[in-house]
């Protein structure tokens, strides 16, 4: 799931949210997305022809996706998206959450040109504003991103789902200082009652202290955001980077494989794979590796796929380079981000192209990018390049 989806339900329907406990598929307090969805449900059994009531649910559904990390409720949202478009095609509620449901099944061109065409009809929309930042920074459409998050600052200033967008995108060209100060601000300005929020927003000042190299600052508010949302798929795997960066790989895998079981999708189960590898579990990492191909090829051609991370292992364990290159080549006429740039860069190195990943790559530090992991390629690519010259 993207980690720019932070759209609140307050900027779109102005309703509170009373829950104070996270909740799980079976807790016994519901979280606020699961409140959000009993509401929805009983307006509709009093009204069930009307657009509110459908939205509503569409808009508790799309959240209940990322509270859970499972796309199924993104598919009941659509279906309920489909009642009111039914009926009025034109509806700007249901269309706008539509895009935002597009966005979360990763249809990134499709919400694009949706939330253009709605911008169109409402220039002054902050929400659409956002979903436009969105689409263009998944597409890799950073010039385009950034002005549509200006655009939600202009309009509404101090907005937290645009501090929260101008956020990512200060880490994206290498402002971690300056993403942190827009997250801790976007944190204070959401209500205690929001605690899926607030668990999210920490993670990803969790992220930023972690990218900072603050191990110990990243572990305090990331154990916040569990505190405040317990299990919370995004904090446990946050939490795992800290471990990792500290050398305490045994306890990042038993980390990763709780956030394995709290969301199933190949991308994490690789991640899994790659921590009980670093801490010496070689035969459960081989058996995650197969489980995670196997897995990853089932959903490739979908929009939802775990395709760079198939490309990484293509180019790392399976000895495929030609594969990796070909999966890189098909996902990169998707989307153009620096991820997937990266991934496609490091296919061309594991097929003997250094000068031509080294191009690419750059094109991806020269965003401004602090990611770790990418400059470590980065370095990988150029040294690699440097050697094929002189020879």
């Amino acid at each position: 799931m993207s980690r720019m989806m932070v759209m609140t339900v307050g900027l779109v329907t102005g309703l509170a949210v009373t829950s104070v406990r996270p909740g799980g598929a079976d807790a016994a307090v519901p979280s606020p997305a699961q409140r959000k969805i009993e509401q929805a449900r009983n307006l509709l059994a009093r009204n069930p022809g009307g657009c509110q009531g459908h939205n509503d649910l569409a808009l508790a559904l799309a959240r209940r996706a990322r509270e859970t990390s499972d796309p199924a409720f993104y598919a009941e949202a659509e279906q309920a998206l489909e009642k009111c478009l039914a009926v009025s095609p034109d509806d700007l509620e249901a269309l706008k959450v539509r895009a935002w449901v597009f966005l979360g099944q990763h249809r990134f061109a499709e919400a694009r040109d949706l939330a253009i065409a709605l911008n169109k009809r409402i220039p002054d929309d902050v929400m659409v504003y956002g979903l436009l930042t969105d689409a263009q920074a998944e597409l890799g459409n950073y010039k385009e991103a950034e002005a549509a998050c200006q655009w939600m600052l202009d309009l509404r200033p101090g907005n937290v789902p645009g501090l929260t967008r101008a956020a990512y995108l200060r880490e994206l060209f290498g402002d971690l200082d300056g993403a942190l100060e827009l997250m801790a601000s976007a944190y204070e300005q959401t209500p205690s009652s929001e605690v899926e929020d607030r668990a999210w927003i920490l993670s990803q000042i969790g992220h930023l202290h972690l990218s900072a190299r603050r191990p110990a600052e990243a572990e305090a508010v990331l154990k916040q955001a569990l505190a405040h949302f317990p299990g919370y798929h995004y904090a446990l795997g946050g939490l795992a980077g800290v471990r990792t960066a500290q050398g305490r790989h045994q306890e990042a895998a038993d980390l990763l494989r709780q956030r394995y079981e709290a969301a199933p999708h190949p991308e994490n189960l690789y991640e899994l794979a790659e921590a009980l590898a670093r801490a010496g579990r070689r035969s459960e990492a081989r058996a995650a590796y197969a489980d995670f191909e196997r897995k990853a090829r089932a959903e490739m051609d979908g929009a939802d796929n775990s395709n760079r991370e198939l490309v990484y292992y293509y180019a790392d364990r399976a000895s495929r380079p030609a594969a990796a290159l070909a999966l890189a080549r098909r996902e990169l006429a998707r989307r153009r981000d620096v991820q997937t740039v990266a991934a496609y860069a490091w296919a061309l190195h594991a097929s003997g192209r250094p000068a031509e990943a080294q191009k690419e790559m750059q094109a991806v530090i020269g965003v401004g990018t602090r990611d770790p992991e990418l400059r470590r390629r980065a370095d990988v690519i150029a040294r690699a390049a440097k050697l094929r010259r002189r020879t």
